[in-house]
């Protein structure tokens, strides 16, 4: 049986992942790359090498395949932070060193997830550039996790594991702090050096924030 042949240009689609996965993936490149208005379905797509009756059948309009971008990061970033969450406050009985030592690693973890996925960082930023639209999507797959490492922060405070006042106002610069680093890595900045430099950054504010005072 003769099989048909492709349109000259039209990207080959990965057989490998289901449709809608290869769609998500083109589109949070788009989105990430151009912001919500400069991407159309039909750019979606051609990144994706379907037709644009396919892209609209696995996630609908172009505000629901925007949400689909946030969620799938969400569900990816959501899924690393819960488990070295878990395993951080189950440090936190053990005292201030142990729980200093897992709020490091859990860091490392969210460094490393977003040095990974940098596409996270740029679909975000393309987002806050306009506050005030898409504002439900900070409350669906941001806010989540901000409050998962407050309230680690809390639980540690109240067993005196560390001394922490204001954890929504360190999880937000942390959280900033670390876009910033990757959009550095993204515009240039040596990559090994400075993903080094700042896992050390990161470790001395901690223990600044939480370590014994200096003798």
């Amino acid at each position: 049986m003769t099989m048909p042949r492709r349109r000259p240009g039209r990207p080959r689609r990965d057989e490998t992942r289901p449709t809608r996965e290869v769609v998500l993936t083109a589109a949070t490149a788009l989105f990430a790359e151009r912001g919500f208005d400069a991407v159309g379905l039909r750019e979606v797509a051609a990144a994706a090498g379907v037709d644009v009756a396919t892209v609209a059948h696995h996630t609908g309009t172009k505000a629901a395949l925007y949400d689909a971008c946030f969620a799938r990061v969400f569900a990816a970033e959501r899924e690393v932070l819960t488990a070295a969450a878990e395993q951080a406050r189950a440090a936190v009985d053990a005292g201030p060193e142990a729980a200093l030592r897992a709020l490091h690693e859990l860091v490392d973890v969210f460094v490393d997830f977003l040095e990974d996925r940098p596409e996270t960082t740029a679909l975000w930023l393309r987002r806050w550039l306009e506050p005030q639209r898409h504002a439900e999507l900070d409350e669906r797959y941001s806010e989540p996790l901000y409050r998962l490492v407050g309230q680690l922060l809390t639980a540690a405070a109240a067993a005196g594991a560390l001394d922490e006042p204001t954890p929504h106002i360190t999880v937000r610069s942390l959280v900033w702090a670390t876009h910033g680093h990757v959009v550095a890595l993204a515009a240039g900045a040596p990559g090994a050096r400075e993903r080094r430099e700042f896992r050390t950054f990161v470790h001395r504010m901690l223990d600044g924030l939480y370590g014994p005072p200096a003798p």
